[in-house]
């Protein structure tokens, strides 16, 4: 695929038409105060795999409406003191998977906390934490499951489950709160994004080639899912394209991006069809921290910088999680 997006030099430029919703902070402080009346509940099981280089725990906790969520704790073996954590959120149709494919960041000394995404999970990796709400009528995928409404919309669900998810990470006794990390690829950084605007105490953010940013773009510049699911929703509901982009405006992460308190590593593909890349350019530009910078390949589609782009981060991040 040839470049289809803007060029370089105007996407260093570009910002998003997304309206931000004029309750956007009561809505986001309501649904958080909702959800942290439940008990988080954090269990941390220790977890048999085989592996002599790190220790792995099975994590429930408790996330949107107290509903139990899963996720991998992975420490370096024979961990002792309080380490740095790297929070991360998988990509669409993702689960968690097994415990052996989450080396990386415990390798380089940190802890690692991977949160398993509700009601994914049989895409390409597999998942174990259903979602226990309904919707109505939606296109298939989880982008138009509750469209209709922003309190029924299912990533109100999910990016309350990553705060939660922040929380559970940070009670462990062998976590160090003060230097925690959100980083994700795809749909993962999309919500490492809203955890960025939604948390305002985290040391770092990593959101690689994101979903989920500046949806009025989006979903009319791509004809690749996800984003073509709500196009395909509304062919068949017409006359809803103003009540589901009211809805979208509540989870678009340029809005989170604006409120964004920790130093950002962003990644995009200027032949990304899937999150095009004047999508992740709008939530760059917006981000509200000033130590920011954004890793750019030229000739990739969807798969971004892949190895690269963990390199990248690799060599950034330690640096973030020391100041």
């Amino acid at each position: 695929m040839a470049l289809f997006d803007l060029p370089l030099d105007e996407l260093r430029r570009y910002r998003s038409a997304s309206a931000e919703p004029a309750d956007f902070d009561a809505f986001w402080t309501k649904t958080l105060e909702e959800s942290r009346a439940h008990a988080l509940g954090a269990r941390f099981e220790p977890v048999a795999t085989g592996l002599t280089s790190v220790e792995v725990h099975d994590v429930t906790f408790a996330g949107f409406g107290g509903h139990p969520v899963k996720g991998w704790l992975v420490l370096p073996a024979g961990t002792a003191e309080p380490v740095p954590v790297v929070v991360e959120f998988l990509g669409y149709g993702g689960g968690r998977g097994l415990p052996h494919t989450h080396l990386l960041w415990a390798s380089a000394g940190l802890a690692h906390f991977v949160m398993d995404t509700r009601g994914q999970g049989s895409g390409w990796t597999n998942g174990s934490t259903p979602d226990p709400v309904g919707s109505g009528p939606a296109f298939p995928g989880y982008l138009t499951r509750g469209i209709e409404d922003p309190h029924e919309f299912y990533y109100r669900r999910v990016f309350t489950d990553a705060v939660r998810a922040v929380e559970a990470a940070r009670s462990h006794p062998l976590t160090d709160a003060s230097r925690t990390a959100a980083v994700g690829v795809s749909q993962g950084g999309g919500i490492a994004l809203a955890v960025g605007g939604l948390v305002p105490d985290l040391a770092a953010v990593a959101p690689d080639v994101p979903f989920l940013c500046d949806f009025p773009r989006a979903t009319t510049l791509t004809d690749r899912d996800p984003y073509r699911e709500v196009g395909n929703y509304l062919r068949t509901h017409r006359g809803r394209s103003e009540q589901a982009a009211r809805t979208l405006a509540y989870f678009d992460g340029v809005h989170f991006a604006a409120r964004g308190r920790a130093p950002a590593l962003f990644s995009a593909a200027l032949e990304d069809q899937t999150c095009p890349p004047s999508t992740v350019f709008a939530a760059f530009n917006a981000y509200a921290h000033e130590d920011k910078r954004i890793e750019v390949y030229d000739f990739n589609d969807h798969e971004g910088g892949g190895p690269h782009q963990e390199a990248a981060q690799l060599a950034w991040l330690p640096g973030a999680l020391r100041r």
